[in-house]
C-alpha cells in the first residue's frame, strides 16, 4: 500500500480540525464584538493576514495572539480555553508530519539525499538560506517556525534515548558545492557536519562523490526507517508533495538502491576527509 498524504495550500503546514474550530470561534467573537479584521490586527498588533490565516486554520496562532485576541473579544475567556486543545506540529509540512511522528520512535533511519543538507543535519544558519532560497518566501514568524521544528527534530540524533537510534546519511558532494546560503554558512555547515560524525557514534556520514557514472540514486531523495516492530517504511519528497510508502515490494527496491547508494559513496572515513579538506578550502 502506498498512502498518499495531503498537501498544505502554499506549502503551509496542513491545517488541523482544532486549527480551524479555533479560528471560527475567533471571527465570530470579533464579529460579535463588531470589529473588522482589520481593525481586530490593528488592536493586537498582527497583520490582517495574520488575523486571516488564524480565522481560516491555516496558521497556528502563537501566545500573544491568544491573548491579544482574548482581551479585544471581553475578555470572556472563551479564547484561551479554546487554545488549550490546539493541535498542530507547527512548522512542519502537512505532508512529512506522519513521518516525522514515525521517525520519533524508529531504530534505523537511512537517509539519501541529492538536493539539499538532510534536515537532522543542518545548521539553523543554513535552514534559514534553504527556507529563503525557494518561492514563494514567506514571513519572518513562518520561517522561524520551520527551523524551529527542524533544530527540535534534531534530538533525535542523541545518544541518550534509549535506546539510540542508528542513522545513516548518503550526501551528494554537490550539495556542499553548492555553498548555499554563501561561505560563512558552508563553513559552519561543514564544521558541524564534522562535529556530528566525530560525537555521533551512531551517525555514518558518506559522500557520493561528484564523478559516479553508474548511479542508483537519479530517482530523487530516499529515506528508509525500521521501527521497534522491525517493519520497515520508506518516505520519497518532490515539488509541493511527499508520500509515505509502506509496499513491501516497493519498499525492497528502496533498500535495493540504497544499499547500492552506500557501496557506490566514499566510506565514513573518506567521507570525513573529503569533509575536513573542503573546510580547508574555504
Amino acid at each position: 500500500m502506498v498512502v498518499e498524504v495531503a498537501v498544505g495550500t502554499g506549502g503551509e503546514p496542513e491545517s488541523s480540525d482544532s486549527m480551524r474550530t479555533f479560528g471560527a470561534m475567533v471571527q465570530a467573537l470579533r464579529e460579535h464584538a463588531g470589529l473588522s479584521r482589520e481593525e481586530l490586527a490593528e488592536r493586537i498588533g498582527y497583520s490582517k493576514h495574520t488575523v486571516a490565516s488564524v480565522e481560516l486554520g491555516r496558521r497556528m496562532p502563537d501566545a500573544a495572539f491568544v491573548e491579544g485576541a482574548e482581551e479585544a473579544t471581553g475578555n470572556t475567556g472563551a479564547v484561551r480555553r479554546a487554545a488549550a486543545h490546539l493541535a498542530r506540529q507547527p512548522g512542519l509540512a502537512a505532508w512529512f508530519r506522519q513521518w516525522a511522528r514515525m521517525e520519533q520512535v524508529a531504530i534505523a533511519l537511512y537517509t539519501y539525499e541529492c538536493r539539499v543538507v538532510p534536515g537532522l543535519l543542518q545548521t539553523e544558519a543554513y535552514a534559514r538560506a534553504v527556507s529563503l532560497s525557494v518561492p514563494p518566501i514567506t514571513d519572518e514568524e513562518e520561517v522561524n517556525q520551520r527551523i524551529a521544528a527542524r533544530t527540535a527534530r534534531q534530538e533525535l540524533l542523541s545518544t541518550r534515548r534509549k535506546p539510540p537510534s542508528t542513522f545513516s546519511f548518503v550526501i551528494e558532494q554537490a550539495v556542499l558545492e553548492r555553498h548555499t546560503g554563501g561561505e560563512d554558512v558552508t563553513r559552519d555547515q561543514l564544521d558541524h557536519l564534522l562535529g556530528v560524525i566525530d560525537r555521533q557514534w551512531n551517525v555514518d556520514v558518506q559522500i557520493m562523490p561528484l564523478r559516479q557514472p553508474d548511479h542508483p540514486g537519479l530517482d530523487g531523495p530516499l529515506q528508509l526507517l525500521e521501527t521497534p516492530e522491525n517493519r520497515w517504511f520508506a518516505y520519497s519528497e518532490g515539488q509541493k508533495n511527499g508520500r509515505l510508502i509502506s509496499d513491501g515490494k516497493d519498499i525492497s527496491v528502496l533498500q535495493q538502491r540504497y544499499g547500492k547508494l552506500r557501496t557506490q559513496a566514499l566510506t565514513p572515513e573518506d567521507s570525513r576527509s573529503l569533509l575536513k579538506r573542503m573546510r580547508g578550502a574555504l
